[in-house]
């Protein structure tokens, strides 16, 4: 995938209890190989959402171009071509797992 555009997550949520709720769904990315040393796991994202009881929202992220940039060892800000995890969810240990790969 060449990075033109942003890249469009989407995650069903449903409210499985018996009372409404709230919750914090949270996007992650890590760049698998890169040319310095990067977080395992950079929060790129957020979205507080109210459910009611068996309720289903579908929640939407925008990963765009600036979201996957990082300073490189001559500190220009760049993106690199690669593979890249995804993970979607409550918190940055539990959640859904997916992935992508940026090419030249």
């Amino acid at each position: 995938m060449v990075l033109d555009e942003p890249i469009l997550i989407k995650v069903d949520v449903t409210n499985t209890g018996n009372r409404a709720g709230q919750e914090v769904v949270q996007l992650y990315i890590r760049d698998l190989v890169g040319s310095v040393t990067r977080p395992v796991k950079e929060l790129k994202g957020f979205k507080k959402i109210f459910l009611n009881p068996g309720e289903t929202k579908t929640v939407t992220f925008n990963l765009s171009q600036d979201n996957l940039k990082f300073y490189n060892r001559q500190m220009n800000f760049v993106v690199e071509p690669g593979e890249f995890k995804v993970w979607v969810g409550p918190n940055s240990a539990e959640g859904l797992e997916s992935g992508f790969e940026i090419v030249e």
